[in-house]
């Protein structure tokens, strides 16, 4: 792989002040083949950012949560289509949010059908994010609910906002199938991860909770200002947490991340470790909300978020758990390709037929900042004609 221009467009992004610092790594069936770090990770400090740079890589936690409730239903211990609140009870008395009175009192009602791990894992059970739902942030600041990356119990008593199975919307289920985890397992979500997929994949850098080591590589979180520089914002994940934000609370790296992703490549295995069946990944990896598609979150919090739609105009998927385009992107990703993000613009996608997966992390909100997601497409593109001409070559050398 031509690594130079794939590292040539993070250079430059990076030295022209697009972003303070950028990690990325890319892997094939051959293993890694790109990896690298420009920039620094605070700006006016001169540490830099390197692959092995910790970041918070927020709700690109989810499909590793996900994976661990997976693992859970190969073994019978958990089921898909079962009620949910046979493991978590308090999820039979969630209620569904129909609008407000003229009293500007919530109207709630009880849900038509229970609430499944399958609809959290597809982000079809009704709940919501307050950062993309104006009414979510009604009801929170009505009843005095704090944010979910507060991981405080107390965020997790918002009502849906649809009954379930009938519509996508991105929200806090995947800290809920967290829940389903510890519930069933028996341990914090934390040491099951580290257990039975951080350690045998090779994970060495991703917690909840951050190390003394992992503290000396942190990269430090940073805003977008009107006039389009960037500025240090102070930003952590509770450390000492009332639950452990399976949604969106781990640390790790690009290096690690990809550990991750290659395990999907491969069907379940890495390492010399299989921790989940090629068909528990085939199951994860294909469309499960039949016709339902998936939308543009519109931002309710400006600060934090701009719309975000990866493909407008292109019909979208929900496995268990990631985004699925059902077309070839402009930048060469193939149909069925697997992907996802995190609020503080990383992103990863796995393409399946291609056989290959990128791991982007930088630390920058409002998430889906325009230079940052600009500049993971131009990454996305130069690994696609960087595998093109491998291709190329590869035909005149026979």
């Amino acid at each position: 792989m031509h690594s130079e221009a794939i590292g040539q467009v993070l250079r430059q992004a990076a030295e022209a002040g697009k972003v303070a610092g950028v990690a990325a790594t890319v892997a094939t069936d051959a293993g890694v083949v790109f990896e690298g770090g420009y920039g620094v990770r605070e700006l006016g400090q001169n540490a830099p950012m390197t692959p092995d740079t910790v970041v918070w890589i927020a709700s690109m936690t989810k499909a590793i949560t996900s994976a661990a409730a997976m693992q859970l239903v190969e073994q019978g211990r958990l089921s898909l289509d079962a009620p949910a609140a046979e493991v978590l009870p308090e999820l039979a008395q969630v209620q569904v949010l129909e609008g407000w009175n003229e009293a500007s009192e919530p109207q709630l009602r009880a849900p038509r059908r229970p609430i499944t791990l399958r609809h959290l894992l597809t982000h079809t059970a009704g709940f919501g994010y307050d950062i993309w739902n104006n009414d979510l942030v009604r009801y929170q600041e009505l009843h005095g609910i704090p944010n979910v990356i507060s991981c405080a119990n107390l965020a997790l008593t918002t009502p849906l906002l649809f009954d379930p199975g009938e519509r996508w919307d991105y929200g806090i289920n995947i800290d809920f199938a967290g829940k389903m985890v510890e519930a069933t397992s028996g341990q914090q979500l934390g040491e099951y991860l580290r257990q039975h997929l951080f350690e045998p994949l090779g994970m060495s850098s991703t917690s909840f909770k951050l190390s003394p080591a992992q503290r000396e590589r942190l990269a430090s979180m940073h805003a977008r200002q009107d006039d389009g520089s960037l500025a240090v914002y102070p930003f952590e994940v509770p450390q000492d947490p009332e639950f452990e934000m399976g949604g969106g609370g781990l640390y790790g790296t690009v290096q690690d991340y990809v550990r991750f992703t290659q395990m999907i490549l491969h069907g379940g295995t890495f390492n010399g470790n299989q921790v989940l069946k090629p068909e528990t990944v085939a199951l994860m990896s294909g469309n499960q909300i039949g016709d339902i598609d998936c939308v543009e979150l519109e931002t309710a919090m400006p600060p934090f978020s701009h719309n975000a739609n990866f493909f407008p105009g292109v019909s979208q998927k929900w496995g268990l758990s990631w985004l699925i385009n059902t077309e070839t992107t402009p930048q060469g990703r193939s149909a069925g390709s697997l992907a996802w993000a995190g609020l503080a613009n990383c992103f990863y996608w796995i393409d399946p037929v291609k056989r290959v997966t990128g791991v982007f992390a930088t630390q920058i909100i409002p998430f889906f900042d325009q230079q940052a997601i600009d500049l993971f497409r131009q990454f996305e593109s130069a690994v696609y004609q960087s595998l093109k001409e491998d291709v190329t070559q590869g035909e005149v050398v026979a």
